[in-house]
């Protein structure tokens, strides 16, 4: 299976959720579990490789949602950093690390790294004029002012981008501008504040993303958009308690703006887990050797900060590595229109366990709306479709009529000296889909990869009904025994290339079949003797009308963030 992850080491990131909101299954789809299906590839290719993530906990979001609620911003993101850390513990999301941003690695990473730029003289001082809420003494974020667009007219833009036209604002730029928290009219006061000069780099930035062939065009033409507009210097603090506090004399009193100490916290958390290994220097493996490829996982919403921004900043740092790819995807919504939690129209993660249903059968789904190009959709007949349709009547059938033939008619162990041609010609076939599969992961192109071992079943599937085992124990044992063989190998290709994709169902595959710890290379290769650990068990089950009205109702409620602080 050659692709661009063949050699080296991977750090896979994913873009860090605030944690004043908390995650619905647009969240889990457009970042998490494709970041974790990437990294359990890359694990399973035996590559180095870490993944690491973090809840975004700084910044006014967070003052102004602790403000909103009457507790403390430390009380505020203590209990929802629990709340996001069990929810992708749940859907098997398996981070080697998952961090905070107010921890004191970070503060301490984040000051580090603005003591560089600021000595190489990327940093400049000046003047802006924010948006203050009399009412409540604060300056206000930019997506906490709500305002008319001035460019498309839509009267619920936020003060940073237009969700309507896509435009990045700025909250001077509204129209009738208002505060999110209490309405009011904000009132704009001048305010020192420190800047990253971007201008600095564009030259570098242009010719690195001109360089990016394997990146997608969406991200692409994104970038080089910005690009071809000019970059303009952006501020980098703000007038804050709760925050990293800025290191530079003239400023102590500011706080470094959430844009810009977020993605540190990518290196931040990545040097928390060497720390929590005893080597507190292996960080350096990821970030600063040449041969070391990162990916970032991040929603269209992202994109601009990654492709942008977060390299701006790392050029204007010197040394440590650029991203390789930035895999931005797009949004999904739900049964027609935008997932809103104010408006309780989306699923919701919280609830989610609560449904019953196996995390695998969640995820097998997921995969398939996987905004990977363009914008996709929940709907629920269409997860009970492809459910019953594709994972239990296809891979889930397959797997089941293999190895209970298996057990009740060889005392589940069969073995070979060799194949028959037919066998060879199957396992061929399946050696063949198996090395598509793997370079459509290279490409990180999950809904395709997702489809080709559903191809490997059917080609399982075919092989059994032509070879009507059930007929041939009848005639030539041996060569039954063959057959039951050859499909029972089949099914441990799939069960390995299911570890990515469906981590527990791949598990218990392989535990039945005996062959746990198979590597990818190991497909199709010959074992003279399989024996099953246990008597078969239906793999996936069938999806009834009432189990999915009994998880629209459940999953589909949104807990207000208040409910976690109520006594």
């Amino acid at each position: 299976m050659a692709g661009r992850t063949k050699k080296g080491r991977v750090l896979v990131l994913c873009a860090l959720p605030y944690t004043n909101a908390v995650p619905h299954v647009g969240n889990i789809v457009g970042s998490h579990l494709p970041a974790d299906i990437f990294a359990r590839y890359c694990r399973l290719k035996g590559l180095e490789t870490l993944f690491v993530g973090a809840t975004d906990e700084n910044g006014t979001p967070t003052e102004v949602a602790a403000l909103e609620l009457g507790i403390s911003p430390k009380k505020l993101t203590d209990t929802l950093y629990r709340v996001h850390r069990d929810i992708y513990s749940w859907f098997e999301i398996s981070y080697d690390n998952f961090s905070r941003t107010s921890t004191a690695t970070h503060h301490r990473t984040t000051q580090e790294f603005f003591r560089e730029i600021y000595r190489r003289g990327y940093v400049s001082e000046g003047e802006m004029r924010l948006p203050y809420c009399v009412n409540d003494k604060i300056f206000l974020p930019d997506r906490y002012v709500e305002g008319t667009c001035p460019v498309c007219g839509f009267q619920f833009a936020r003060g940073d981008q237009c969700e309507r036209c896509g435009t990045l604002l700025d909250p001077t730029q509204l129209i009738d501008p208002r505060c999110k928290v209490d309405g009011s009219v904000p009132v704009f006061r001048d305010t020192k504040q420190l800047f990253l000069e971007l201008g600095k780099v564009q030259d570098r930035l242009e010719r690195w993303i001109g360089s990016k062939r394997a990146w997608r065009s969406q991200v692409t033409s994104l970038a080089l958009g910005w690009i071809k507009e000019g970059l303009k210097k952006r501020s980098i603090t703000r007038d804050l308690r709760w925050g990293v506090p800025v290191p530079l004399k003239g400023y102590l009193d500011k706080v470094f703006y959430v844009w810009f100490d977020a993605p540190i916290g990518y290196l931040s958390s990545t040097k928390e887990w060497a720390e929590s290994r005893g080597r507190p220097n292996a960080w350096k493996r990821f970030w600063l050797d040449k041969d070391a490829r990162i990916y970032n996982f991040l929603g269209k919403d992202n994109i601009p900060f990654h492709t942008i921004f977060w390299p701006g900043m790392l050029f204007a740092h010197g040394g440590i590595n650029l991203p390789y790819d930035v895999v931005g995807l797009q949004f999904c919504n739900y049964e027609g229109d935008k997932i809103s939690k104010s408006r309780n129209w989306g699923i919701f993660c919280e609830n989610v366990p609560q449904v019953g249903l196996d995390p695998d059968i969640w995820r097998y789904y997921l995969i398939s709306i996987i905004p990977e190009t363009r914008d996709t959709e929940f709907k629920w007949e269409d997860f009970k479709s492809k459910v019953n349709n594709e994972l239990v009547a296809n891979i889930g059938n397959f797997i089941h009529r293999t190895t209970t033939f298996a057990w009740n008619n060889f005392g589940g162990e069969v073995s070979i000296r060799k194949r028959g041609e037919e066998g060879k010609e199957l396992v061929r076939q399946v050696q063949v889909v198996a090395s598509e599969t793997g370079k459509l992961l290279d490409e990180v192109r999950f809904r395709d990869a997702m489809s080709k071992i559903l191809a490997i079943a059917d080609l399982g599937n075919e092989y059994f009904q032509r070879r009507q085992p059930w007929k041939l124990i009848k005639e030539d044992r041996d060569e039954c025994e063959r057959v039951i063989h050859d499909c029972l190998s089949v099914c441990e290709g799939i069960g390995i290339l299911l570890q990515p994709f469906l981590p527990r169902s791949s598990d218990r595959i392989l535990g039945m079949l005996g062959s746990r710890d198979r590597s990818l290379s190991e497909i199709g290769k010959v074992r003279a003797r399989i024996k099953l650990g246990a008597k078969p068990e239906i793999p996936f089950r069938k999806l009834e009308d009432s189990e999915i009205e009994r998880a629209k109702a459940l999953a589909t409620k949104s807990r207000p963030v208040s409910d976690y602080f109520t006594k």
